[in-house]
């Protein structure tokens, strides 16, 4: 009798672990993507895809747009002075190189397509969140979003 009082205690507690784990394995994965760690970004196609960064201060606005296409890539950097409206800008180009881990690496060796000495280089994560694809700069944790999510 006790043999068959221990046998159903130990089945009914593996079935209630076992739907807890599935709640947890939930939650857990909610918390992954709000933190923007996604595993399953392998099949997302970021070919002719730009990627926006704005960022306003109290003298001027500073827009930057990331263009990738196929293995290049363009980077651009607008500066609006707030006080006399001027606009000026950088055109950066190169190349663009993701690993399987959703890293995306790029370096830009040319200004307006003559060679510079030093290349500009970012490395971003790429994640996505609530359907939005970001880029998240590595070195300073800049939020990249992408343009087609920006204009909704």
């Amino acid at each position: 009798m006790n043999k068959l009082i221990l046998l159903i205690a130990i089945l009914a507690s593996s079935l209630a672990l076992k739907a807890q784990y599935g709640t947890l394995n939930a939650i857990l994965d909610r918390l992954e993507e709000k933190r923007g760690v996604n595993k399953n970004l392998k099949d997302v196609n970021i070919d002719d895809t730009k990627f926006v960064l704005i960022k306003n201060f109290d003298d001027h606005t500073e827009r930057s747009f990331v263009i990738i296409k196929g293995n290049k890539a363009t980077y651009v950097e607008m500066f609006d002075d707030k006080k006399t409206g001027e606009t000026s800008s950088n055109v950066f180009s190169g190349d663009v190189v993701r690993s399987k881990h959703n890293i995306i690496s790029l370096r830009a060796d040319k200004l307006e397509g003559k060679p510079i000495a030093l290349a500009v280089t970012k490395t971003f994560l790429m994640t996505m969140q609530k359907k939005v694809l970001y880029l998240i700069d590595v070195n300073n944790k800049e939020r990249w979003i992408e343009e087609s999510a920006f204009n909704k």
